[in-house]
Order: C-alpha cells, then sequence, then structure tokens
C-alpha cells in the first residue's frame, strides 16, 4: 500500500492543504481495502474474461457504505468526505478496475448532482437505494454523436401542457446501463437557446418507453456493463426533473468535475497494482545471475514509475481536499485526472514491458492493468479536454 505522511503544501488558491488522514478516514480505507483483497481481486480474472457483472461484490460494496461514501448517513450512506472516496476508490481499483468504475458512477455521477440539486423527494428516493447498494445508478450525458461537445446532443425533451417531458432519443456509453434502475439523464428541452436549453432528469429504467441496446464489447474494464440506451416517448413527471429547467448542462459540467476526482483515484489504484507487481517480479526474476532489479534501465524505470505514482496521489489528493472545503476544485480535477490516467498508462505500459513475455501472458494480471488503463485516459473527459479545461482556467481565454 502507497502511503502518505501529514503534508501541508501552500497553495496560493487553496490555502494550507492537510494530508493528514482521520481515524475515519483511514477505516473506510481499511474496510474497502479488506473487500478488494478478499473478494474483489480473486474474482477478477473471472469478471474480465466472461464480463459478468461483479452483483455480489457489489452488493457486499454497498452494504459497507462504500457505494455511497459522500452520501450523509441521511440518505444511506457513509458521511464521508471526498478525502476518504479518494482512498477508498484506490483500495478498490487496485483489486479490479472494473468494480471501481461501478463505484465511481455511482459515488460521483449518480448520487452526486442529486445530493447537490435534488428535492428531499428526490435524494430519499434516488439516492437512498443507490447508495446502500441495492440499485445500481448510471449517468446518461453521450450520444452516438456527440462526446466530448456535449452541447451537440439530439435527445429532445418536450415539454407537456401537464408540466410533463416526453422523452425520445439515443444513449451511448452507458456505464452499468445494462442493470442499472435509476439514471440521471440530460436532454435537449430548449433547442433554441443551445447549452441553457438542456435540462437533467431522473429516469427509471423499469418505465414504458425505455429500452437497453446491447452490452458493449470493450478492451477492459469489462465486467463494468455499458451499453446504449433508447427512449421512445417516455414520459417523466414534474417532480423528476433535477435542478431547474435549463440547468442540465451546468448540472453536468459539475458532476463531472466529482466524476474526474473518482477516475484519477481509480488510475492510481491500476497504477499502484502494476507497480506492486512489478516491485516482487524485478527483485525475483533473475537475468545474467543478478535480480533484474539491479540493472540500471530497470532501476530507471522504478525511479519514474514511483514518481508518476506519487505525483498522481498527491494531486488527486489536493483535488479532493478543495472540493471539500466547499470552493471551485474543476481546475484541480482536471489536474489530477489528467496527470493520474497518462500515470497509469505509462506505469502499466512499463510494467508489461518489465515482464517481458509474462506481461503479455493471461497468467498474470498485468496485462489487464494495461488494457484498464486506458480507458481512464477517455472517460469523464478525455485528456485532450482536460487540457483545454487546464489551459482555459489558466489563461482566462476561451
Amino acid at each position: 500500500m502507497v502511503t502518505i505522511a501529514p503534508i501541508a503544501l501552500d497553495l496560493e488558491r487553496s490555502g494550507d492543504v492537510d494530508f493528514g488522514y482521520t481515524e475515519e478516514q483511514l477505516m473506510i480505507q481499511d474496510v474497502a481495502r479488506r473487500i478488494a483483497q478478499e473478494k474483489i481481486a480473486p474474482s477478477a480474472e473471472h469478471h474480465d474474461r466472461t464480463g459478468e457483472f461483479p452483483l455480489d461484490n457489489i452488493r457486499l460494496l454497498g452494504e459497507n457504505g462504500l457505494m455511497g461514501i459522500e452520501v450523509p448517513e441521511e440518505y444511506g450512506g457513509a458521511g464521508m468526505d471526498p478525502v476518504a472516496y479518494v482512498l477508498a476508490m484506490v483500495e478498490i481499483a487496485a483489486g479490479d478496475a472494473a468494480h471501481s468504475t461501478i463505484v465511481s458512477v455511482n459515488n460521483s455521477l449518480f448520487c452526486n448532482g442529486i445530493l447537490k440539486f435534488g428535492t428531499e423527494e428526490q435524494k430519499q428516493k434516488y439516492v437512498r437505494a443507490i447508495a446502500e447498494g441495492r440499485e445500481i445508478g448510471a449517468f446518461a450525458l453521450t450520444e452516438p454523436q456527440s462526446g466530448s461537445d456535449a452541447t451537440a446532443m439530439r435527445c429532445r425533451a418536450v415539454k407537456q401542457a401537464d408540466g410533463s417531458f416526453v422523452i425520445n432519443g439515443k444513449k451511448s456509453w452507458i456505464t452499468s446501463g445494462p442493470v442499472a434502475k435509476y439514471f440521471v439523464l440530460f436532454a435537449i428541452s430548449e433547442p433554441e437557446k443551445g447549452a441553457r436549453g438542456i435540462t437533467a432528469f431522473l429516469i427509471d429504467g423499469d418505465k414504458p418507453g425505455f429500452h437497453r441496446g446491447k452490452t458493449e464489447p470493450k478492451l477492459g474494464i469489462r465486467a463494468s456493463a455499458t451499453c446504449e440506451i433508447e427512449f421512445t416517448d417516455y414520459v417523466v413527471q414534474p417532480e423528476d426533473v433535477l435542478g431547474m429547467e435549463g440547468e442540465g448542462f451546468k448540472i453536468a459540467m459539475g458532476v463531472l468535475d466529482a466524476g474526474r476526482i473518482g477516475i484519477a483515484s481509480q488510475a492510481i489504484g491500476i497504477a499502484r497494482a502494476a507497480y506492486e507487481k512489478t516491485i516482487e517480479y524485478v527483485k525475483e526474476r533473475k537475468a545474467f545471475g543478478a535480480p533484474i532489479g539491479t540493472f540500471q534501465m530497470t532501476q530507471a524505470k522504478i525511479a519514474d514509475m514511483k514518481c508518476k505514482l506519487d505525483a498522481a496521489l498527491l494531486l488527486t489528493l489536493r483535488a479532493a481536499w478543495v472540493k471539500a472545503q466547499g470552493g471551485r476544485f474543476s481546475n484541480e480535477a482536471a489536474i489530477a485526472k489528467l496527470t493520474a490516467s497518462e500515470a497509469a498508462m505509462w506505469i502499466t505500459h512499463q510494467a508489461v514491458q518489465i515482464h517481458g513475455g509474462m506481461g503479455y501472458s493471461k497468467e498474470m494480471p498485468l496485462e489487464r492493468y494495461f488494457r484498464d488503463a486506458k480507458i481512464t485516459e477517455i472517460y469523464e473527459g478525455t485528456s485532450e479536454i482536460q487540457r483545454l479545461v487546464i489551459a482555459r482556467n489558466e489563461t482566462g481565454l476561451r
């Protein structure tokens, strides 16, 4: 396990960032680690090979407060803070990235937006079941023709005289789509207003007019079920509008900021698992009469892996800390996500290279770490989008 001693960084915009973990934060980290090591990691190869959704493990995570880490206890969650979320996510991702994807969507993308913008009735109805692990949540923003450009969406919500909305259209690449009960959906309600014409809705996947497409065959995180969903004259009542009409784009962007902290944490967990396997291997594997860890070329790779891993963790903890203070954290989240995802891709690449033929074999988990790491550079905003966000925040130019 990678640990950090208490440290304070003097940051102009963030004040003193204190990484001295509380007893509660360490407790939920320990719970996540035990479940990851005892249940998740032993089943990871099976779930990756079969693509089977790990429902039993997800239920167990929910029973232990890990599907609603930042959700207040009155809504069925653990009532913890963003730093606790990072610590738990890293442990789960180190066990298996696919499990951490499901945890991230439930925590960051589904519960977070409803807690911030939802009514009391919406929190009780939608958040509690998800936080307790009794149901699965999903976030529906991407469409077949619109990914990074969310304002190009075509899914349409037409308001009726009684205040309800009739929704028609498709969403694609919906994580947990094949198994989710509830969805946060974004659709155009006033096309003439562009981004200001997008509204967020709370969707029940068991109601008429909702259809699930085929499960996507993916390179990595294969046990995290993903599919296209379609709406045909699906009716949403006024009480299931999330926030105000026309606030959907603002809600989506705010939720994605929180989601980026989750994906950064996931990337760190994947990278840490690959790094720890590599440390074990270079001590045991011998070539030319000596452990390969004594070779300078290998030592250089190990040093760079460690630096990138620690940098990613520190930046992610900073983003979580700023979020916990209630301030704007868009830039910190983008920096963390960009750094951690690219570190994970680089570290897993080096881990496979150091392991040689065994790194390429499915007999070891290195190739799975490598495949799983790639998606962290894509979802919740690609690396290119993160650079755009960071540069615009730094320069003030659009």
